[in-house]
């Protein structure tokens, strides 16, 4: 799909087309239109070696609106930090928590100059709530917690839900991971939650996994896969919502029919402060 209509912020020298934006690819593999030849011939290539690449995404995004139903519609939560917050599509995290109550706050996250160029564009939250951006990464979650932008939306005295939706997974090192969502769990009052997903190879054939690994080597693939023990430690001495740590589609899916593990190998989990 040609990308020749995509804005493009103004003055920002982080743009780059030359090189892969992973909400780029996402927005590609979702069958958006944001993305350049860049992101299209990494997506493409990372679809070659594994096909259900694209089935990953939609379920990813199903996961996100249907934790968000839950967290809204049923814990009682009215306000979300979405952190790694991507190009909009449909079923934004305001859209979905503000559906159910108007009055729901949100806070996106993001370090890519399209998302937030787009999301400022697009993203415009109801009347009752609130809506704002930070410009800042995963990485730093110190960050992220002093932006002013937070604390004129968000009060950390009271609930929080912390989306880290497809994102955990570009922060290699398991320690560091781990160190960072510490660092924003302390932040949050008791009944807050954690929503998190990452890529995992359980559910791949050996031929499959080896391939996966080749091309992680070779930085064609970018995403640090973890398998269930490994990914539930994110959760340690929270409680977990049922059905606890599970693949992404098996997350209190909508209907009896649904893709199986292998065809979306991501873990997913909602846990309660």
């Amino acid at each position: 799909m040609p990308a020749s209509d995509i804005s493009q912020p103004p003055g920002d020298p982080r743009l780059d087309t030359t090189t892969v934006s992973v909400a780029r690819r996402w927005n590609y593999w979702l069958g958006g239109k944001d993305h350049f030849p860049v992101d299209r011939e990494s997506g493409d290539r990372i679809a070659q070696a594994y096909p259900a690449i694209r089935s990953t995404a939609r379920e990813g995004r199903a996961f996100h609106s249907r934790a968000i139903r839950h967290l809204v519609g049923e814990a009682g939560i009215r306000q979300v930090l979405d952190i790694g917050t991507g190009l909009p599509a449909p079923d934004n995290t305001h859209e979905v928590a503000q559906a159910i109550a108007p009055e729901s706050r949100v806070v996106y996250v993001d370090n890519d100059p399209m998302v937030l160029a787009h999301a400022r564009a697009l993203m415009v939250g109801s009347a009752e709530g609130a809506t704002s951006y930070i410009d800042a990464d995963l990485r730093t979650p110190a960050a992220i917690l002093a932006a002013p932008e937070l604390a004129a939306t968000l009060d950390l005295r009271k609930p929080v839900a912390i989306l880290l939706v497809a994102v955990l997974h570009f922060i290699h090192d398991d320690d560091q991971a781990r160190h960072v969502v510490a660092d924003l769990l302390d932040a949050v009052a008791p009944g807050s939650y954690l929503v998190a997903t990452n890529v995992t190879k359980d559910f791949l054939e050996p031929q499959a996994a080896a391939v996966f690994d080749a091309m992680l080597a070779a930085g064609h693939v970018d995403t640090r896969p973890r398998d269930r023990d490994t990914f539930a430690r994110f959760f340690s001495g929270l409680d977990l919502v049922e059905p606890g740590v599970v693949p992404i589609s098996e997350w209190r899916p909508d209907h009896d029919q649904h893709p199986l593990p292998a065809e979306v190998s991501m873990y997913g989990a909602v846990a309660r402060v």
